[in-house]
């Protein structure tokens, strides 16, 4: 296939700070003068884990250790989403899947670093310094972002699971270039209150773990994929749940009565060669298990990337407007001079670099003149992005109605199943990242356009809701592994991590 160009868990428990500060700042701030817990610098606070003895046994019996992503609100120690601004900052609450995880037998170990507010794609824009990932046997190299600190913890042992969250890539991206498992589940479906925003209609909380297996025995076996949360306004509500549930109940998942797509679109320039030939033998592997492997058209993702890095600073900028020294934040330790804006100082000196230029890309796609040529332009892309899934999987679409699919839009080289049109799939297959993890001192030569290019895979799946998940995939002749991402229908996640569970087995053997 022809490469393509993209565009551009107790009672008082011990905790441990994350090192000794030699002057504290008025604003509590003791971020830049801690000493690291460890060379990989993936946890920001940690906890001694104690059990619960107040849970049922059946619980108790599955304790397991869990690390929290630094946005994700705890009571037991400060959530600062690795920023100045929220430095020491303690929730007066708990996120709701830290408690709905509790009561399945968690016990939270600490907060694992990230990039600041979720924006970065290698964790490297952290107050706390950057991750760095414990694949690297020279130079440091990236841990994949923005939840590279979770992905860490997991990798390192440190936690059995980690929760982190994914708005274009943020779970899968680091879980591929760790290693591990990277799951982002369909949108609405986890509750994301007590979830510091980053932006509202993409972030979805997910999970991070050594194997499939234990995802999938904490959100489907446990019932965590049905509960919701009244408390979070983007959570599926009950009935919805109960359609789309019985819409996907039913559905195979014997290899034998799978159809898989290879999306001719994904196969990039960029893309590494090896990482090409793993995910062609990955296709021959499952195809010799019995599952029928097809080439798809998805043609508008050519143009998701760029949608996203529209929308998601839009919504950003305004999620962060509330941080000003005054509502929220830390103030600054200067004074505002006359004339000048009240909170200048504070949102200057408290935001990161790649923080504020997302703020101010945001601010002008939703500018008065500028909010018709971008901000509306990339939600009509995004809509394309979402018909083009839901015209390739065999499954419709629970939440709207079935499209017709225009043959003029596909890709010419997609051979047609009938006169109908092309072969209809369950799940897509395709890398999780165009490239091996960078080295540190080969980000700092990276442009920002450059940076973005490495989200080009998720963001899709981001942008129409879908459930994705990155499994890890030996390479011959390399000590790092590449991820295979496999994306599936809105709410077909049982049947997702069903087939990953499976994909994973085979491409260990």
């Amino acid at each position: 296939m022809k490469a393509s160009k993209v565009c551009r868990i107790g009672l008082q428990p011990k905790v441990h700070t994350r090192g000794t500060c030699k002057a504290i700042p008025r604003s509590g701030a003791c971020i830049s003068q801690c000493r690291p817990y460890s060379s990989y610098n993936h946890f920001v606070s940690k906890l001694e884990p104690t059990v619960n003895e107040s849970l049922p046994e059946s619980s108790l019996e599955h304790a397991f250790t869990l690390a929290v992503k630094d946005n994700i609100a705890t009571t037991d120690v400060p959530t600062q989403c690795a920023s100045n601004i929220l430095a020491s900052h303690k929730s007066p609450y708990e996120a709701t899947i830290v408690r709905q995880l509790r009561r399945r037998g968690a016990r939270v170990v600490g907060k694992t670093n990230m990039d600041e507010f979720g924006m970065g794609s290698h964790s490297t824009h952290s107050a706390h310094g950057a991750v760095r990932n414990p694949l690297s046997s020279g130079e440091p190299r990236s841990a994949g972002g923005s939840s590279g600190g979770s992905a860490v913890a997991v990798k390192l042992g440190d936690a059995q699971v980690a929760l982190g969250t994914d708005t274009g890539g943020s779970i899968r991206l680091p879980a591929a270039y760790t290693g591990t498992v990277g799951y982002k589940p369909s949108y609405g479906m986890l509750s994301r209150h007590g979830v510091v925003p980053y932006a509202n209609s993409l972030d979805t909380v997910g999970l991070l773990a050594q194997d499939v297996q234990s995802i999938q025995r904490l959100v489907i076996e446990t019932g965590l994929a049905e509960e919701h949360d009244p408390n979070d306004p983007t959570s599926l509500p009950p009935k919805t749940r109960q359609r789309c549930k019985r819409a996907t109940a039913s559905l195979p998942t014997a290899p034998e009565r799978l159809t898989i797509g290879i999306p001719l679109e994904y196969n990039i320039e960029e893309l590494d060669p090896s990482i090409r030939q793993v995910w062609q033998l990955a296709s021959s592997v499952l195809g010799e298990q019995g599952i029928r492997i097809v080439p798809v058209s998805l043609p508008s993702t050519k143009e998701a990337l760029c949608a996203y890095y529209v929308l998601a600073p839009a919504e950003a900028s305004s999620n962060l407007a509330k941080y000003d020294g005054v509502r929220y934040g830390a103030r600054g330790q200067g004074g505002d001079k006359e004339g000048e804006t009240l909170y200048s100082e504070t949102r200057g000196a408290g935001f990161g670099a790649e923080v504020q230029r997302r703020i101010l890309l945001g601010t002008y796609t939703l500018s008065s003149e500028a909010i018709d040529n971008y901000f509306i332009q990339a939600q009509k892309v995004r809509r394309l992005v979402q018909r083009d899934f839901d015209r390739v999987f065999k499954v419709a679409n629970p939440l709207y109605e079935p499209q017709h699919f225009d043959l003029s839009d596909m890709d010419a080289s997609t051979p047609l199943e009938d006169k109908r049109g092309p072969a209809q799939v369950d799940f897509l297959l395709c890398p999780t990242a165009p490239t091996f993890p960078p080295t540190l001192r080969e980000l700092e030569d990276q442009n920002a356009v450059d940076t973005y290019v490495n989200d080009v895979f998720t963001v899709p799946a981001s942008l129409a809701g879908l459930p994705a998940i990155s499994v890890p995939v030996p390479v011959q002749g390399s000590q790092l592994p590449a991820g295979l991402q496999l994306i599936g229908q809105f709410w077909d996640d049982r049947r997702l991590l069903e087939v990953a569970n499976m994909v994973q087995r085979w491409l260990k053997a």
